[in-house]
């Protein structure tokens, strides 16, 4: 690994996740898009990273395998995940690629538009072998991959060659994550990921992901596909709808956690950390998944991702009175819709 970024966690990780990163820059101002007056306030995002920022500020011992540019970007990225406790020993650094931006436009809210700036390369896509840490990927507690590792050269060799040497250890966990910028087509998405699923302990995605991997959007009948594929936990995000799990055992459907949305970005990313919080604990998949939900909801009433990550305080603050936790700076409290 190239330069790396920070001081090392001894011992087996409780989680290492593999993928994208960025500086995020989100606006401030609700329903305004990019061609009209905005300010922005700055953030560490890219799903992956996000995940090891979540199961960090929970307690975790968290590392991102990643690589950013050799920048002030790339430091303050460094710096920030220090901050949250996150282990950068695998954070490396380009020479010559910049760190990705990514802005965010509350145009609406619960889905802002966003705008990538990761050209011509980013440096986390350029990952190869040479950057893997093995003995970390085959000892840490969970193993957790974005889809969109997959999608290409180098890094969707590196991911393949690090799912290979996991030998489906639990907890292996393929988040299917499907953004159609990063892939040439559906069909290139649906082989690459797809081939992926085998390599999995546990699945995570919403119908259209669903749909790329597996080839149905249908809960039910994506869970089973997944299961057919030895996945043995297959959690399918509904929306309004809820969010199935499913196991060989069985499957129920947790219901949503209504909330006032302040950015529908971010949601996602702290269901996985919470999620890793519950795989770790050993609860059952609809205590794991009512958590998860909780902690969506406290960051969709946020505006930022990564630093509005929840504490376990929080969550069972939120879980027993619905409001969710003001934060430094937060002019009042939200309660739950």
């Amino acid at each position: 690994m190239s330069q790396p970024s920070g001081a090392a966690t001894s011992g087996p990780l409780d989680l290492l996740t593999v993928g994208r990163i960025s500086v995020d820059l989100y606006a401030n101002e609700p329903n305004a898009g990019f061609g009209d007056p905005q300010t922005f306030v700055k953030s560490v995002g890219g799903s992956p990273t996000n995940v090891a920022i979540a199961a960090a500020l929970l307690g975790h011992r968290s590392a991102v395998l990643t690589k950013v540019g050799n920048d002030p970007f790339g430091d303050y990225v460094a710096s920030k995940l220090l901050g949250f406790g996150v282990d950068t020993s695998f954070v490396g650094r380009h020479p010559s690629l910049r760190t990705p931006l990514a802005f965010a436009a509350m145009t609406p809210p619960e889905d802002p538009v966003l705008m990538f700036y990761r050209e011509p390369e980013a440096p986390d896509m350029t990952i190869a072998m040479d950057d893997v840490p093995l003995d970390a990927v085959r000892s840490a507690a969970i193993f957790w991959v974005s889809a969109s590792c997959l999608s290409k050269e180098p890094i969707a060799s590196s991911t393949r060659a690090m799912l290979v040497a996991r030998e489906r250890a639990t907890h292996t966990v393929l988040d299917l994550d499907y953004r159609a910028m990063f892939w040439a087509s559906p069909d290139a998405a649906h082989s690459a990921i797809g081939a992926a699923v085998p390599f999995a302990t546990v699945a995570v995605g919403n119908r259209q992901e669903c749909e790329v991997a597996v080839g149905s959007s249908d809960p039910a009948e994506a869970a089973r596909r997944l299961l057919a594929e030895g996945v043995e936990l297959a959690i399918i995000k509904m929306g309004a709808e809820g969010v199935l799990v499913a196991t060989n055992d069985g499957s129920a459907v947790v219901a949503p956690t209504p909330i006032d949305v302040v950015c529908g970005l971010g949601a996602g990313d702290a269901f996985g950390g919470a999620l890793v919080h519950g795989l770790l604990s050993g609860w059952s998949p609809e205590r794991m998944v009512r958590y998860a939900n909780a902690a969506g909801a406290i960051v969709a009433a946020r505006l930022l991702c990564s630093d509005d990550m929840p504490t376990a305080s929080e969550i069972e603050e939120f879980e027993s009175t619905g409001v969710v936790p003001a934060r430094a700076g937060d002019r009042s409290e939200i309660s739950c819709a």
